[in-house]
């Protein structure tokens, strides 16, 4: 069975408090009870990681395939316009990954429409809430069944 790896970066660990605006109202947890029912109807398992720490996400990356994981969704936060570390990390473990943002990050600050990962990633799926999470799970599972 196909094991993903969820993983999200700073401030998704206030979902449901910050900018609901932008990201709604569903919390973090919300969405992880979400996503691990769909993922049985899908045939696969998730595992989740959260964190504020670059260094964190970075480990987490690192390991995932050691710890038998065949792809990951990440949703990298502000990191994903800045961190040269999470870019290396993810082209070291050559992992097939998507890169996911709750909000259309090119319809708001000039400074997030760049992002680091997204001519690495396997798929970027941007501006559709937190259903993103969903297509990119989806998008793992038929990559994985064509494979």
């Amino acid at each position: 069975m196909l094991r993903l790896l969820v993983i999200n970066g700073p401030n998704l660990n206030l979902l449901g408090l910050r900018e609901t605006s932008i990201y709604g109202s569903g919390t973090l947890q919300d969405l992880q009870n979400k996503l691990t029912l769909k993922s049985s109807e899908l045939g696969c398992l998730l595992d989740f990681v959260q964190s504020n720490h670059e260094g964190a996400l970075v480990d987490a990356i690192q390991g995932a395939p050691q710890a038998g994981y065949q792809g990951i969704v990440i949703n990298p936060g502000a990191y994903g316009h800045t961190s040269i570390a999470l870019r290396d990390a993810l082209l070291t473990v050559a992992l097939p990954f998507v890169e996911v943002h709750i909000s259309n990050i090119y319809s708001r600050e000039e400074f997030r429409h760049k992002s680091l990962l997204s001519d690495i990633a396997s798929g970027v799926i941007v501006g559709t809430g937190q259903i993103g999470y969903e297509l990119a799970i989806r998008a793992l599972v038929l990559q994985s069944n064509q494979a």
